[in-house]
């Protein structure tokens, strides 16, 4: 899989020469420590800042700082990737790949938080990676991953229990944002094998900054008159947007996607421990039994080959 500092495959192929550049300081970053690394400090940030953004909630509202999040982002990504620039130097197929990363960024912020307002943050992550197995299974049916997705599935029932009924909206976005998730895996890896990178991240945050903006500028109108909640909104859309996706496009750029699959197993966890120690979220014994099982099933399952 090609670094960050390599020039895309494709583009020798077109003869093409103005693709969009990675940023050069993060060339060199790229390659400072193994992927691994990344994708550990990745995995912390997944879901911590998203665990300060609930407690958040009641002040600025649940739209409200999803919009915070990703235009925190994009204010700190803009000058550093010039996303304008991005677009103009990118083909046809790129800017299309773009937009959807976009789109699918911002939806899936909206719908992650919508989700965590109703639901236990260790039910959500578990959600969003029965579609990460489900994906594999039909690009490659073999018994491993039938199994995998059965174990997974099993470890996700334990976890909604009587959810079914009691909150079957916030299941529906659980479930929307788990779709979501995989869409933000799959375009993910493909612009970080295309070479753009972090550049094409940066692009494609200013995409879904003009899609959530109607959406929830609204009620994030409260941050601007309460300097310290606006700090507190920006620092979660730090530990949220900025740092995991940089982490996420370092990895991706030098890990095969087997190898960032495997790694995927460790999400759960990270969020059940983070959901203990910020949100105060204590699993019972049968929620364990379903994190567990949730995790086995991502480690077991084997993700088709690009």
């Amino acid at each position: 899989m090609a670094s960050q500092t390599q020039t895309p495959a494709a583009n020798h192929a077109t003869g093409r020469t103005d693709a969009p550049r990675p940023i050069p300081a993060l060339g060199g970053l790229a390659n400072a420590l193994p992927p691994h690394v990344w994708f550990c400090v990745s995995a912390v940030f997944h879901y911590l800042g998203p665990a300060f953004a609930v407690l958040l909630f009641d002040q600025v509202g649940v739209l409200g700082m999803a919009w915070l999040r990703i235009a925190t982002a994009a204010l700190i990504f803009a000058p550093l990737t010039r996303p304008w620039r991005v677009f103009a130097r990118a083909d046809r197929a790129q800017r299309l790949l773009l937009l959807a990363f976009g789109a699918c960024l911002a939806v899936m912020n909206c719908s992650f938080y919508l989700a965590l307002d109703r639901l236990p943050i260790s039910l959500v992550a578990a959600i969003e990676f029965v579609g990460t197995i489900g994906v594999a299974l039909v690009g490659l049916r073999s018994p491993r991953n039938f199994a995998a997705l059965a174990i997974a599935v099993i470890g996700t029932l334990l976890l909604i229990d009587v959810k079914w009924s009691s909150d079957p909206l916030g299941l529906f976005w659980a479930f929307l944002n788990g779709a979501l998730f995989v869409g933000y895996i799959v375009v993910g890896h493909r612009i970080a094998q295309t070479g753009i990178g972090i550049a094409g991240l940066g692009a494609a945050m200013a995409v879904a900054f003009f899609i959530v903006l109607p959406i929830g500028f609204r009620e994030a109108l409260p941050a601007f008159s309460s300097p310290q909640l606006l700090v507190a909104a920006i620092g979660v859309g730090v530990c949220s947007s900025v740092i995991p996706y940089i982490c996420d496009q370092l990895a991706m750029a030098r890990l095969p996607r087997a190898s960032f699959a495997l790694m995927l197993s460790l999400l759960p966890l990270t969020a059940t421990l983070i959901g203990i120690i910020v949100l105060r979220q204590v699993p019972s014994a049968t929620d364990c039994i379903g994190i567990a099982l949730v995790i086995v099933g991502v480690a077991f399952h084997k993700p088709a080959l690009e």
